[in-house]
C-alpha cells in the first residue's frame, strides 16, 4: 500500500530521469493522493515529465494491485494500452499498528537511490470534445517484503519501487517484459524509521516531517 510520500523537486527530478524541461514543482514531503504529482512517461520512444492527477476516477483509487493490473476494470486498459509511468519519490510513509490498536507513521526509503521511482499507470479518461481533461495516475503495490510486512502488518502491501536499471524496461519495453521489472524491492536496500504524527495531517508539509521520532530515554 502507499498512500504518502514525498515528492521530489522539478530541478532534481529533470536531472535524475533526464527529461526536458516541463512545469515545476517544489518539493511535496506530504504528497496525498488526488494532489497534482510530477510523473515520468513514454512519449514517441523519449521520456517525458507531465503533471498527472495521483487517483484513477471520482473515488480516486490512488492503488493498482499487481495482481489485478490485466483484469482490474480500472487498469486493464491502461495496461493492455502500454500507459505505464514512473512516479518519482524520496520516500514514502506507512503505518504500522500496534498492540494497543495506535497507528505510528515510519518513514521509509532506499539505500542505493536518492530519487527513485514508483511503477505506476496512467490514464487519460474521456471526456467531450470542449471539456478540460486531467490526466491521472495510481501507483502499483504488491505483497510486502519482509521489513514492509512487519511495518504494514495489517495490509501486507509495499509500492513497486523499480531499480533504476529497470526503468527504460518499465517504460518502453512490452507489457510481458515490463512485467519483469515489477518485483519487491531487497529487503537489505531499504531503510525506515518512525516518524512524528505530524504527518498524520495533510495541513503538515515540510522537511521536518523526515524527521527520526525523538524519544524519552531514562
Amino acid at each position: 500500500m502507499c498512500r504518502r510520500y514525498v515528492s521530489p523537486d522539478g530541478a532534481t527530478i529533470e536531472r535524475e530521469f533526464k527529461l526536458p524541461p516541463f512545469e515545476r514543482r517544489s518539493a511535496n514531503f506530504n504528497t496525498l493522493p488526488s494532489h497534482s504529482v510530477a510523473a515520468v512517461r513514454a512519449v514517441d520512444g523519449a521520456s517525458q515529465g507531465v503533471l498527472l492527477r495521483w487517483g484513477f476516477g471520482k473515488s480516486s483509487t490512488y492503488n493498482a494491485r499487481i495482481e489485478t493490473l490485466a483484469t482490474g476494470v480500472s487498469f486493464r486498459a491502461p495496461w493492455k494500452q502500454g500507459r505505464r509511468c514512473i512516479i518519482p519519490a524520496l520516500g514514502f510513509y506507512e503505518w504500522h499498528v500496534d498492540p494497543g490498536g495506535i497507528k505510528r507513521p515510519f518513514f521509509v526509503h532506499v539505500d542505493d537511490q536518492d530519487v527513485f521511482g514508483f511503477a505506476g499507470l496512467w490514464q487519460r479518461p474521456s471526456a467531450g470534445a470542449n471539456a478540460v481533461t486531467e490526466e491521472w495516475c495510481t501507483i502499483i503495490t504488491m505483497a510486502a517484503n519482509p521489513l514492509m510486512s512487519e511495518i504494514d502488518n495489517t495490509r501486507a502491501r509495499m509500492p513497486a519501487i523499480l531499480r533504476r536499471e529497470q526503468r527504460d524496461l518499465w517504460l518502453f519495453g512490452t507489457a510481458e517484459t515490463a512485467g519483469t521489472a515489477l518485483a519487491a524491492y531487497a529487503n537489505e536496500r531499504m531503510i525506515a524509521y518512525e516518524v512524528s504524527s505530524r504527518v498524520d495531517s495533510p495541513r503538515n508539509n515540510d522537511e521536518a516531517l523526515l524527521e527520526p521520532l525523538q524519544t524519552d530515554v531514562d
